[in-house]
């Protein structure tokens, strides 16, 4: 089996969206907050790198047990 790869970390997220936004890179950081913090409770379980952002709150826990 393949190797997962790793993901793209913060800061350079935050430069990447910085260049294509035209901005400087403390505002290419507040784009990336702000997604973290819009994002959904499925996407917090997915990825939990987001939960590392000030401000995100945890995802609930999901209901039920295995089957």
């Amino acid at each position: 089996m393949a190797k997962a790869r790793k993901g793209m970390g913060f800061e350079a997220a935050a430069a990447s969206a910085a260049s294509s936004a035209g901005v400087s890179k403390a505002r290419g950081r507040a784009i990336i907050a702000a997604g973290a913090r819009k994002a959904s409770a499925k996407a917090k379980r997915k990825n939990p790198n987001l939960l590392k952002v000030s401000g995100v709150k945890k995802p609930p826990k999901k209901k039920g047990g295995k089957k």
